[in-house]
């Protein structure tokens, strides 16, 4: 999945920003095109984990040039599309096979039945908060 994002160029002074329309609220910036484009691409990333998350729905990237149509203020700005992993938005469970030493095990299991979870929601939300 790619999303369409407008990027305000940079200057001397200024970083690039950059704004995802389908998004609400993701936005990024970097001193380079390269940098605002990977820090857009984290951007995206955590605002899709966040939604899911929220049991929110994940907006489907739209046309560019209908977004560059909707907002004149981005008419003069550059447009890219920005690569969204499909695992990110991917909740089927998986079986996982994992070795661990018998102390780490004990104690993980441990403080997963002090937070009264299973061993593997606990491993899945100490993940997702870390």
């Amino acid at each position: 999945m790619r999303y369409p994002v407008a990027i305000e160029p940079g200057t001397d002074t200024e970083a690039f920003g950059v704004v995802v329309p389908d998004l609400p609220g993701c936005f990024s910036a970097g001193d380079t095109l390269d940098e605002a484009l990977s820090n857009a691409e984290e951007a995206i990333t955590a605002w899709i984990e966040a939604a899911i998350d929220a049991g929110q729905d994940i907006p489907q990237p739209s046309d560019i040039e209908a977004l560059r149509k909707a907002n004149k203020a981005w008419k003069a700005w550059i447009w890219a599309l920005v690569k969204v992993d499909p695992a990110v938005l991917d909740d089927t469970l998986e079986r996982v096979n994992i070795s661990l030493p018998r102390r780490v095990l004990h104690r993980l299991d441990t403080q997963a039945k002090a937070a009264g979870e299973t061993r593997s929601g606990f491993i899945a939300r100490m993940a997702l908060e870390h």
